[in-house]
């Protein structure tokens, strides 16, 4: 029994994990659609007002900012959408890896070193899903979107 029980706990630390990495990105949807719905709620709109409001002001963020990631051709500006999207996964990182830390840790330096390291591989794990994975389209009218980034091998390459 001690030895599921050991298995057990390294599973669902192991799922844990992976939602922390997975669920990153809508860090900052999440804390928009709080503090929408705590802001509605304190307006007076009610328990039956305050989860609309909120959930339409988290999708509405996660919304706008995809469709601004897609559709801009800058790099910097998708680079400053990535960023407001992963400081506030590197916030939540660091404190859910300190909370873990503080579980089997007993030195409170140790604690903050795991933290600090925590919110840099999860910030950057957020910023990757949103950067590497969209390349910008063309936006020219009546030309076919290619991709360049795949060369087209030939028979002259393949001889040589």
């Amino acid at each position: 029994m001690l030895a599921l029980g050991l298995l057990l706990n390294i599973a669902g630390i192991g799922i844990f994990c992976w939602l922390v990495f997975v669920l990153a990105v809508y860090a900052l949807p999440f804390f928009v659609a709080i503090n929408a719905g705590i802001w509605t709620y304190h307006s007076g709109a009610g328990v039956l007002g305050t989860p609309l409001v909120a959930v339409a002001a988290g999708g509405m963020t996660l919304a706008l900012a995809q469709i601004a990631f897609a559709a801009t051709q800058s790099l910097f500006v998708r680079a400053v959408i990535a960023a407001v999207f992963a400081l506030p996964a590197t916030f939540a990182g660091y404190h859910v890896v300190l909370a873990m830390a503080q579980i089997g840790v007993p030195s409170v330096a140790w604690q903050e070193a795991f933290a600090c390291f925590g919110a840099i591989f999860i910030g950057g794990t957020a910023w990757t899903r949103l950067t590497v994975f969209t390349e910008p389209q063309s936006t020219e009218p009546g030309r076919a979107v290619s991709n360049s980034s795949h060369p087209v091998l030939t028979a002259t390459t393949r001889e040589g």
